[in-house]
């Protein structure tokens, strides 16, 4: 069974880079046919997809936070990462990481809130 698990600070100040990782168990990061999202919820807002990688390690992200934004992996930890540069108050969110495979997203972490304060 296939597990995502997020990891990161709670708590991250203005202007700084937000660091979060996603360990995966029961399946490999290099699976063919498997992308690992990034997405966010913010209160009272709908989810927000901000990026994915695939499982060759193409990225593709939301054009609006391409500029401050990356994605990588690491597959000897089985795991996925994402950055987020410059932070504001408007990326607190909860933050998931997600599997699509055929269209559909079939995995979800738990989820992590960031919250953006100094």
């Amino acid at each position: 069974q296939i597990q995502l698990q997020e990891s990161g600070p709670g708590l991250v100040k203005p202007s700084q880079t937000l660091s979060l990782s996603c360990i995966v168990s029961g399946e490999a990061v290099t699976s063919v046919y498997n992308y690992w999202m990034w997405i966010r919820q913010s209160p009272g807002k709908e989810p927000e997809w901000l990026g994915m990688i695939d499982y060759s390690g193409i990225t593709n992200y939301r054009p609006s936070l391409k500029s401050r934004m990356a994605i990588s992996r690491d597959t000897s930890k089985n795991q996925f990462s994402l950055r987020l540069e410059s932070v504001t108050p408007e990326d607190t969110a909860v933050y998931y990481c997600v599997k699509e495979w055929g269209g559909r997203y079939d995995a979800w972490g738990q989820g992590t809130q960031v919250t953006v304060s100094s």
